[in-house]
């Protein structure tokens, strides 16, 4: 993946979307990445990544479909960092549906491999967004991203990680269309 300077000049934010190999929090298996400039997608990555784990440890296949034969001969989470670091660090924010998981996520892969963790401020479309304009259960029952998917029209094939993270992008602008900001 080589990102243009364009590219890299024109980024308004990062929707991301984690998927992991177990509940410790570095076991990142999948990443999505959709790279949005206003209210258009300008690139989607999608990256499958061997964990610092063993075959033995993978026990969220039942809920992503991914097993370690998917990854095993995948790149490392410090084998990718260079490619995405650049393009999350010139985000305005980074979107993420319950993003206090996927931010951990990028924080203990960080972590793992004695990298900095990027600054870039934080837009949970769960917390920030969707509990704002679309509120439960006046709208909606709840505030999952498959429920407010649906309602909003938006194709989900849930849990693989870029359809999610192409769902949360699709969300920030149907909320930018409704008068929403990223309070950043």
């Amino acid at each position: 993946m080589n990102t243009p300077t364009s590219l890299k000049n024109s980024v308004t934010f990062v929707a991301i979307d984690f998927e992991t190999a177990n509940a410790k929090r570095n076991s990142a298996c999948e990443l999505g990445i959709i790279i949005c400039h206003d209210s258009e997608i300008i690139e989607s990555i999608h990256i499958k990544i061997k964990p610092p784990t063993s075959e033995f440890s993978f026990q969220n296949t039942q809920i992503h479909g991914i097993s370690w034969n998917d990854v095993k001969d995948e790149a490392t989470f410090l084998q990718i960092w260079p490619k995405i670091q650049p393009l999350l660090s010139k985000a305005s924010f980074i979107a993420a549906h319950n993003a206090s998981f996927d931010k951990s996520v990028l924080k203990s892969c960080c972590a793992h491999y004695g990298l900095p963790m990027p600054d870039t401020p934080w837009v949970c479309t769960y917390r920030h967004v969707a509990t704002k304009i679309w509120p439960k259960p006046d709208i909606v029952p709840n505030h999952k991203l498959n429920t407010l998917c649906h309602y909003l029209g938006i194709q989900l094939s849930h849990h693989e990680a870029l359809s999610d993270a192409h769902a949360v992008a699709e969300m920030v602008f149907i909320a930018k269309e409704k008068g929403w900001q990223p309070d950043i």
